[in-house]
């Protein structure tokens, strides 16, 4: 998937070069796929969970801690539910 959209190319960047594998695979795993598709309102949310630390993420996403309550649950539900589909 490329896009010519450099906002888009940026966020994939991100999403998949998160500094651990770990998380480069849940969060990459789940933006890859999605990105051509995702509205405006959801490239604001997936470029505000990217600023969010590491550690967090993939202990949000694999299920070792409960998800916040907060702006990003909702797309950190979609994510977890995807990784459990897995």
């Amino acid at each position: 998937m490329t896009s010519p959209d450099p906002r888009r190319r940026r966020i994939l960047f991100r999403a998949t070069h998160r500094g651990t594998q770990e998380t480069d695979r849940l969060i990459g795993g789940y933006v890859a796929p999605r990105l051509m598709d995702f509205t405006e309102a959801e490239l604001e949310a997936v470029e505000a969970l990217m600023d969010l630390p590491d550690p967090d993420l993939a202990d949000w996403l694999m299920g070792r801690l409960p998800i916040p309550e907060g702006p990003h649950a909702p797309l950190l539900r979609a994510m977890r539910a995807a990784v459990v589909a897995r």
